[in-house]
């Protein structure tokens, strides 16, 4: 390597040997090296709007590749505004890199222009916190944050770099990439699961986290249906088994239906693969919380963070590895299994069927009704139209709900969301799948609230060619705030209320397409027209649906 690259230069080109073909970033003059490497670098650099969006962009990209997602800020602010992002992959164990620009060396502990601490700040909610303090280890930093992001349970990595550092001459090598333990799948506890699964009257399996594959994902679902075992999936992780799969049971977490909920309560052993039974899964640490029923756990993580209720056994090993090797054997009995295997998938298929009143346009919202549009008939009628290997991505918030219940994930992966509640997540990831997946379509859901938060990423939509359809719902308010406002104080609605622009219209301003839909008689023209637009002249287009304030959920 030649001796007179920069340590940028070297950090760049140690992202290409890691395979990085795309990296978000909000530029700031405390990393202008790094962005200098990027300039002939054959890496797609993505300038977004905001560092939240930047860092939410990243987390997408891990959901979405299995491979860690590349974010750079600046300083002091920039950093500030990407914690969110931060906080979102950590609670979701998903592979991300955030680097960060700093104050020069010498200016430390003088409240210098934007300084902070990034490991007090960022080392609660990541693994691990780098500072480069030497341009000869550049290259290694990179490496090892790479290794740290992938092994175990994946999660965000936080990489300073200080001003001066990068600046300076990099010699050397790049540091080759280190590679990444899946875990060992033995025979004697491989063996232990398959018997307990074979002795089981009504066995479950819980799917969801990450290190899935879409060879893992089909895998899982054929094993599941040759040996008569349903399936759940964690929250926000509805895409390891086919929507219409027999082997599909529903999904646990807020928005569940009672009947999935008695589900992993019914079960007589429960196999959780990829995840763990959490806070929001178990309804707050109240579902499955019984000793007397055994819980086999597949994880990577040794520590099993944020699981509650009993492990039966604990296989520390990935669900690419776990579920290659338990889709070799079959379980006995699987006939004795049907009733119950039967009855799982029954319970899904009715959760997720459309309301007859919803085809039939009566709703609470009246067809003649010229102030607002039925969501549920929306939905519906997007449904119709969607092509089987459609992406979506939804943030948090009521409208959420809709997205969850009914549109169906074919292949993996083809959910985008957060398990945190973070708002302003849903555009910059409906983003990343256009841009990592042009050929599929890529659909997002959200609401007033929160598109707002990130709306600005139209332009960045628009600027790299990342057509997406949005469905935005607007209600005028912070719906799902209002809807608990009314369980614990009715009737006294206060700091929800929203006062909203012509969605359309502001669509239109940033060169996207938009359109209106006011009532349900425009729904099925409206939603054909946008599904035109999208996927004939490749262009993004909102569909700005105008609501019933007090139709909080389907």
């Amino acid at each position: 390597m030649s001796n007179t690259i920069h340590g940028g230069q070297a950090i760049v080109d140690s992202l290409k040997l890691h395979g990085v073909s795309r990296t978000f970033v909000v530029p700031g003059e405390s990393y202008l090296s790094v962005l200098d490497g990027l300039y002939n670098a054959d890496i797609q650099t993505v300038v977004c709007r905001h560092e939240a969006a930047c860092t939410y962009m990243a987390d997408a990209h891990g959901k979405f590749t299995g491979q860690p997602g590349i974010a750079m800020v600046t300083r002091g602010p920039g950093a500030a505004q990407a914690y969110t992002g931060i906080h979102t992959a950590w609670q979701d164990g998903v592979p991300m890199i955030l680097f960060v620009g700093l104050i020069p060396i010498a200016d430390r502990e003088r409240e210098s222009f934007q300084e902070f601490d990034p490991k007090q700040w960022f080392s609660s909610q990541c693994k691990r916190v780098f500072v480069l303090d030497e341009v000869s280890r550049a290259s290694e930093i990179v490496a090892k944050a790479f290794h740290a992001a992938l092994e175990g349970r994946p999660g965000p990595v936080v990489v300073g770099l200080p001003e001066d550092i990068i600046q300076q001459e990099f010699h050397g090598q790049l540091h080759p990439v280190i590679p990444i333990a899946e875990g060992c799948v033995a025979e004697a506890p491989l063996n232990t699961v398959i018997a307990a699964l074979a002795q089981a009257e009504k066995p479950l399996i819980f799917a969801g986290g990450q290190n899935w594959t879409p060879q893992a994902s089909a895998q899982l679902t054929q094993f599941a249906e040759d040996n008569r075992i349903p399936v759940i999936h964690d929250w926000r992780a509805s895409d390891r088994v086919a929507f219409d799969s027999p082997a599909h049971a529903g999904y646990l977490g807020y928005g569940r239906s009672d009947e999935c909920a008695a589900l992993i309560e019914t079960a007589d052993v429960l196999l959780t693969i990829g995840t763990v039974l959490g806070d929001v899964a178990s309804d707050g640490y109240k579902l499955r919380q019984s000793f007397d029923k055994p819980n086999y756990i597949v994880n990577l993580d040794t520590s099993l963070r944020g699981h509650s209720g009993s492990v039966t056994d604990h296989i520390v090993a990935s669900p690419k590895a776990f579920v290659q090797a338990i889709s070799q054997t079959s379980v006995v009995g699987a006939a004795s299994r049907t009733a119950w295997f039967d009855y799982c998938h029954e319970q899904q298929r009715k959760d997720c069927a459309f309301p007859e009143s919803a085809a039939s346009g009566n709703t609470t919202t009246d067809v003649t009704d010229q102030s607002y549009a039925s969501m549920t008939q929306v939905i519906q009628s997007l449904t119709e139209l969607l092509p089987k290997d459609a992406v979506y991505s939804f943030g948090a918030g009521n409208h959420c709900l809709w997205a969850q219940r009914y549109l169906p994930t074919h292949v993996f992966p083809s959910q985008l969301s957060t398990r945190n509640g973070a708002m302003g997540y849903s555009l910059p990831a409906g983003i990343v799948a256009a841009l990592e997946s042009p050929e599929r379509l890529s659909v997002v859901v959200t609401g007033d609230g929160e598109f707002m938060m990130n709306e600005a990423e139209l332009s960045t939509s628009i600027r790299y060619q990342a057509p997406v359809l949005i469905v935005l719902m607007d209600n005028q308010q912070f719906g799902t705030i209002r809807q608990h406002q009314e369980a614990h104080y009715p009737n006294r609605v206060s700091g929800t209320q929203l006062q909203n622009p012509d969605f359309a219209a502001l669509a239109k301003a940033f060169g996207a397409h938009g359109i209106q839909v006011a009532n349900n008689k425009d729904i099925k023209s409206s939603v054909e027209q946008a599904m035109a637009v999208v996927t004939q002249e490749r262009k993004t287009v909102l569909l700005h649906v105008l609501t019933d304030p007090d139709e909080l959920m389907p």
